[in-house]
């Protein structure tokens, strides 16, 4: 279906939907000619995002980011090790948090590496 059938199916105007794909969120098909053509997996994928919103109050912005993780390994090693490194160390724990913190950042940035 075209961008503006899609529109009035699920609700987002066709300048949102224009800006979901371009941010990567739903892109639909083309056809030949360079029109969106919206299938089934795109509809779905436009009620699932309302619901995220409605749902669990969850920001495009937000998705966009969960978006990038997927994409930029090394954006997600590092966010990773950054929320390693906010936990609270153990009691037995003898050394400086910090410490730790750059242990577990270089370990994924040697995984990252290796793979």
């Amino acid at each position: 279906m075209t961008i503006g059938e899609a529109s009035r199916r699920t609700g987002w105007s066709p300048r949102m939907l224009r800006y979901l794909e371009q941010e990567g969120l739903v892109v639909p098909a083309r056809s030949e000619a360079g029109y969106r053509r919206y299938g089934i997996r795109e509809l779905n994928q436009l009620s699932t995002l309302a619901e995220l919103r409605t749902c669990f109050g969850v920001e495009l912005v937000e998705l966009e980011f969960a978006l990038r993780l997927r994409r930029e390994p090394s954006l997600q090693a590092a966010v990773e090790t950054w929320l390693a490194g906010t936990s609270v160390p153990a009691p037995e724990q003898t050394f400086p948090a910090w410490v730790d913190w750059e242990q577990r950042k270089h370990e994924r940035l040697l995984a990252t590496d290796a793979a």
